[in-house]
């Protein structure tokens, strides 16, 4: 034995052992039973098949290339709230004053957690459960709960996809049949539909036709027949997907609400895809030397560049809009005016000279209601005359379900090619849902895949059918009151709570510095040290502030909906009843009840998390000694460690010496499955299939 060996200076030491198995492990010539005595079949080695055998038990898929991926991250990180989210809180909270507090909070928290997750999945290559675990067994229930939070939003999400996929069949006829109110037959007289004619074409099409909706959410109405299939369909379009698998201006004052900060906090953190586990699921398929810091970088900032995109195109449509509506406005209060002069109920002397009603003009008619309402100022109510504003029409803040069926599609009536804008604005829709639906599902399905080692394409298609089932409570016909709750409630402080356990697991629990340092091995460079001052400080404060605030915005303002009432034909706001309110509760509850639940089961050894198991097993005629399960923090994860600071991690640093014949670091690293030398698995690589 080499006399400069680890053992022998042991032998010379009064040092206590405290090598672990994993060490030891590590420095022992790898043993292949076709060249030892455990070779009692008499075949010959075979060099080259035994390669191939090695690489072909390794079946994890991969993306194809690295434009695949920066792809499919974008897919996920861009989605419906860039179209209709982000811009609404640019109108509601001071136009552009709103992006300087949304960049702020995207690069002191959206960034440094994107990047954290990106970084986790690409080095441990595993799902959510799986890296948690790895990381801080006690806070596994990390993975666990953001699987049931993706699973929720999923629910709902997949139902947008479906009212996309109704609007977009609808699109195909001229005129399209949202432009004009439906005629109602009464005996031999034809009359204008009553709540379409209180209302608007648009939105009368989308209450009434569409989601033919009921009055409230305890009046269920029984199930939307359209919508149920339109369902069906985006849930088979999303199986087939993931079954194909991965190959495939304002006032500055604004600026000073609270409620501004965290409302952009919310947005940074739905629109990133922080928490949800898509994130990691993603990079787990990567390769453990690809550049994840860059690409945190790109797919931030072309999210951000994204939104802002999106808002000035949503802005142009709603100004467009509000110039048509301000002109129909003008053209229905010169007609009242008419009468009233023809009925002598306002004077001939009251209209400006120069005005011609033939020819009226916006600024023509405010000139002319001032001087009514002037002089008929203790009677002007009863005349019934709107102001017609253009920027009370362009105040009027839409966002979600009524940005996208209400005001985008009476916009697109007026567009010349109507039928053609409106295909491809619901196919734009249905592409950019889809793209994170796969993503929310990569949360679910990738961790548990991996953790469990169920076959993916029967889990995918049990999971879509069962999702399908609890989502047809999504389209009866309160079904549009349920997605407001599901999208309000289900996610937001679950969200949050999982994102900031995730910041303490790597940054306070596992160590800031050994992090920064493993990722130095990974990546080939130091990321700065921008990272570590945000993940150890910065964001857990920023976030436990928003998880303060969202919590007292909960107790502040109870919570409801706005109910679309069909004798008034008008949106109500309405508190949930007691029994929907516990459903609300019961959502936050169960998305976070396996936070505690794990640590509990864990931390007083309720269950194993395989710690200190070491087993040898046989796979493909090779005999390898399986560590991929050994955790990092627990006191006894190795038989042998005795003082915890001295166990290897597993996310480990490169050693100086391998053992005889074994690969250099860094084809360590490289080589697949994580397998080095002949036969051992690292247990720095937890694959999915061992």
């Amino acid at each position: 034995m080499p006399k400069n060996s680890k053992v022998t200076q042991r032998e010379h030491s009064n040092e206590h052992v405290t090598e672990s198995v994993a060490d030891l492990l590590a420095h022992e010539e790898p043993v292949d039973y076709k060249r030892s005595v455990l070779n009692v079949t008499g075949e010959a080695w075979d060099k080259q098949k035994d390669g191939e055998e090695e690489l072909d038990a390794e079946n994890r898929p991969a993306w194809n290339s690295k434009l695949q991926y920066i792809l499919a991250q974008i897919g996920y990180s861009v989605g419906l709230g860039n179209v209709w989210r982000f811009p609404y809180l640019c109108q509601k909270n001071g136009g552009g004053a709103y992006l300087v507090p949304y960049l702020v909070l995207l690069i002191i928290i959206g960034l440094p957690l994107f990047f954290l997750e990106l970084a986790v999945g690409q080095r441990i290559r595993r799902g959510s459960i799986g890296v948690w675990n790895y990381i801080c067994p006690r806070l596994g229930g990390i993975g666990y709960a953001s699987c049931l939070v993706c699973f929720f939003v999923g629910l709902y999400y997949n139902v947008i996809i479906g009212w996309s996929i109704f609007y977009f069949f609808k699109s195909f006829q001229y005129p399209l049949p949202w432009s004009e109110c439906p005629i109602a037959r009464n005996g031999s007289v034809a009359v204008v539909e009553a709540e379409c004619e209180r209302s608007s074409a648009t939105t009368y099409f989308w209450y009434r036709e569409a989601l033919d909706i009921s009055n409230s959410i305890s009046e269920s109405g029984g199930l939307n027949w359209k919508m149920t299939l339109c369902l069906l369909v985006a849930w088979s379009l999303v199986g087939l997907a993931m079954i194909k698998g991965i190959q495939s201006s304002g006032k500055l004052d604004k600026m000073l609400d609270p409620q501004v900060w965290r409302e952009a906090a919310t947005q940074v953190f739905f629109a990133l895809g922080l928490g949800f586990g898509g994130v990691i699921a993603f990079s787990s398929y990567n390769k453990q030397d690809n550049n994840c810091h860059f690409d945190a970088t790109l797919v931030s900032f072309i999210n951000f560049f994204t939104s802002v995109l999106a808002t000035l195109v949503v802005f142009a449509v709603l100004g467009f809009k509000a110039n048509i509506m301000n002109e129909k406005c003008v053209v229905e209060n010169a007609e009242k005016i008419l009468g009233y002069l023809n009925t002598n109920v306002l004077s001939h002397d009251l209209i400006p000279p120069h005005v011609n009603f033939s020819h009226l003009t916006a600024k023509d008619y405010n000139e002319m209601y001032r001087v009514i309402m002037t002089v008929k100022e203790g009677h002007f109510k009863e005349l019934g005359l709107d102001a017609c504003l253009l920027e009370d029409e362009l105040d009027k803040s839409v966002q979600g379900t009524g940005l996208a069926f209400i005001a985008f599609t009476e916009a697109m009536t007026h567009f010349p090619a109507s039928p053609f804008w409106s295909v491809m604005f619901f196919l734009m829709l249905i592409n950019l849902g889809l793209g994170s639906m796969i993503g929310t599902m990569s949360g679910i399905t990738t961790p548990i895949i991996d953790t469990f080692k169920v076959r993916k394409e029967v889990f995918t298609v049990g999971c879509c059918i069962f999702a399908f089932v609890i989502g047809l409570i999504f389209v009866q016909r309160s079904g549009n009151y349920f997605v407001t709750m599901f999208d309000d409630y289900s996610a937001t402080l679950p969200l949050t709570v999982v994102v900031i356990l995730e910041n303490i697991a790597v940054a306070w629990i596992y160590g800031t510095k050994k992090f920064m340092q493993e990722l130095t091995e990974m990546l080939g460079f130091r990321p700065y040290q921008f990272y570590y001052y945000t993940w150890k400080y910065v964001s857990p404060i920023c976030m436990a502030v928003l998880m303060t605030a969202s919590i007292i915005q909960l107790g502040v303002s109870p919570p409801g909906y706005s109910a679309w009432i069909r004798e008034e034909a008008a949106e109500k706001f309405l508190f949930y009843p007691t029994w929907a309110m516990a459903i609300l509760i019961s959502l936050i509850i169960l998305a976070s009840l396996p936070l505690p639940l794990v640590f509990i089961l864990r931390q007083f050894h309720l269950v194993s998390d395989g710690s200190n198991t070491l087993s040898v097993t046989y796979k493909k005629g090779r005999m390898m000694k399986d560590i991929s399960n050994l955790e990092d923090n627990d006191e006894t994860r190795f038989i042998l460690s005795k003082v915890p600071s001295e166990t290897p991690s597993p996310m480990p640093t490169h050693r100086s010496y391998l053992g005889p014949g074994s690969n250099s670091p860094m084809e360590m690293s490289s080589a697949p499955n994580g397998r080095y030398g002949s036969g051992y698995l690292m247990a720095s690589t937890p694959e999915s299939e061992l």
